[in-house]
């Protein structure tokens, strides 16, 4: 039977170290992620299409869409927040499972901080809607599967 993953098994994580020696610290404030795909379209329509518009999938893009409880006293919170205050890039994992788990996969990229709203509900704690994007950096986005010896 094949392994499904449920949400609380996927993992965040930030590159505490370098792009070519990656340390992955994950993210414990993150609560709901969702990992936003997709593709652009080059209209390739001929008059043979027959009144049909044709496309050609191009260049794919990555969003990400998260909540953090607001703790100003982690380090990592403070990290999202001083980079999205500072225009500062950080490299990010998100992964379908452990970063020490064989099989586990998911996007690896830097990314820019460009939303951080802070949520006040009357019956919850604080929590941070924080967006990203894949940004220009030494390491380029990438799917990323954990192997044996990966880093």
């Amino acid at each position: 039977m094949a392994k499904i993953p449920l949400g609380y098994q996927a993992k965040a994580y930030i590159n505490t170290g370098t792009g070519t020696t990656p340390t992955w610290t994950e993210i414990s404030i993150i609560r709901n992620v969702t990992l936003n795909l997709e593709k652009g379209e080059a209209d390739v329509t001929t008059r043979g299409a027959k009144g049909w518009k044709e496309v050609l999938p191009t260049l794919k893009e990555a969003s990400i869409d998260t909540e953090a409880v607001w703790d100003t006293d982690d380090s990592l919170f403070g990290k999202l927040l001083d980079a999205f205050l500072n225009d500062t890039n950080l490299e990010f994992l998100f992964l379908d499972g452990d970063v020490k788990t064989n099989g586990s996969q998911g996007l690896r990229a830097v990314c820019g901080i460009f939303k951080f709203s802070r949520d006040e509900q009357l019956d919850g704690a604080l929590i941070a809607n924080v967006s990203l994007k894949p940004t220009y950096g030494a390491v380029k986005p990438s799917w990323f599967t954990v192997t044996t010896g990966t880093p």
